[in-house]
């Protein structure tokens, strides 16, 4: 709408913005703010300001922030100056306030900057520690504010406050967690590679070693023993082979039809079967004085209680299976018949292809 010309429209839409549709969120007063002082609507800005640190968000750093800058940009030192005392006053009156650390931090960079009063700068920061605990957004900025000082720099002071911060004191308990307090002795480091001595960098070394590389090489081999498990118990899983088949596989796919064979009787000699091709042969040189009956109780012995014995005969066991020939109708005198199997195994070992003008074997008919 600006971009248009349409100015009318915008400030109605920000109007109903920050009076109905979002009036609780501070970053749509901001914006208000930071868009009438673009206007040259300053009173409005001022305005927009004072109702996020009243009403909206009180104690808001961005909002102090801003502010002090525009009042800068304004030509009002004194005003932005007055805005970060009174809310470090307000912040003051609170218990572990959370902001006042970056108050008083933001506070002493913002004067050194705009006014390059070095040592009003040190001075808001010393005042702070006596108001606030030690933090590492404090120390920080202590450490920074030194390391930007031309020599002599204060790092005997530094050095006390970065120990009394590490170190674990019953007197003086800190809230602040193992990762910002070895991130701090990591900036300090550097600090002092910049700027100190031996000696100096060798009392924070050691300290930094005594506090947290111990702790950093358990959580290490915390972790690398959690790997080293996982691993193991991945190792353990059973692993599938798509080309491999399982022995279920194996064994189901010798018999189409889903049966098992059985271990006793012929059970032991499925190798011994002939083809097809060879039991067609000895069909035609049949001998007619073997008899059907006994033949076919050799053949009704296999059984599922495996009770009649096997008649002696001189011709071999494989051709008495491969031998009947496809007419045979003796069926109804043996209607009970439960074993199967003869007729999956036998098809299984039978060739793919078969001459069509030749006939069937007995149990692939009946079976």
């Amino acid at each position: 709408m600006e971009a248009s010309g349409s100015m009318d429209l915008a400030d109605n839409a920000l109007a109903r913005a920050t009076q109905c549709f979002v009036k609780r969120l501070p970053e749509i007063h901001l914006f208000a703010a930071r868009f009438k002082e673009q206007n040259g609507d300053i009173e409005a800005a001022h305005a927009a300001y004072q109702l996020v640190h009243t009403e909206i968000s009180p104690g808001l750093l961005e909002a102090i922030i801003k502010h002090a800058n525009m009042e800068r940009r304004l030509g009002k030192l004194d005003d932005a100056f007055s805005l970060y005392e009174q809310a470090i006053a307000i912040e003051r009156g609170k218990e572990h306030s959370q902001t006042l650390p970056m108050l008083y931090a933001q506070y002493s960079r913002f004067l050194y900057l705009v006014s390059g009063n070095a040592e009003k700068a040190r001075e808001i920061l010393v005042q702070s520690l006596d108001n606030v605990q030690l933090s590492k957004p404090l120390l920080e900025a202590l450490i920074h504010f030194e390391s930007i000082q031309s020599p002599p720099r204060q790092i005997e002071n530094l050095e006390s406050l970065v120990d009394k911060f590490i170190v674990p004191n019953s007197d003086n308990p800190n809230i602040a967690n193992a990762a910002e307090k070895e991130e701090l002795s990591c900036i300090f480091l550097e600090f002092l590679g910049l700027f100190g001595d031996a000696q100096s960098i060798k009392k924070a070394e050691d300290r930094h070693a005594k506090f947290f590389l111990p702790r950093r090489s358990m959580s290490e081999l915390k972790k690398r023993h959690a790997d080293d498990f996982l691993a193991s118990e991945r190792a353990k899983l059973p692993k599938s082979y798509s080309g491999a088949p399982s022995p279920a596989q194996s064994l189901m796919g010798s018999y189409p039809s889903g049966q098992v064979p059985y271990t006793a009787g012929y059970g032991g000699q499925p190798q011994a079967w002939p083809p097809v091709t060879q039991a067609q042969a000895q069909a035609q040189q049949w001998n007619p004085g073997y008899g059907q009956q006994a033949a076919y109780g050799a053949y009704s012995g296999y059984g599922s209680s495996y009770a009649m014995p096997q008649v002696t005969t001189s011709v071999p066991q494989s051709a008495t299976y491969g031998a009947y020939p496809s007419t045979y109708a003796a069926q109804h005198a043996f209607p009970q018949q439960s074993n199967v199997q003869p007729t999956a195994a036998a098809a299984t070992l039978a060739p793919a292809q078969q001459p069509a003008s030749g006939p069937q074997a007995y149990y692939g008919s009946y079976y």
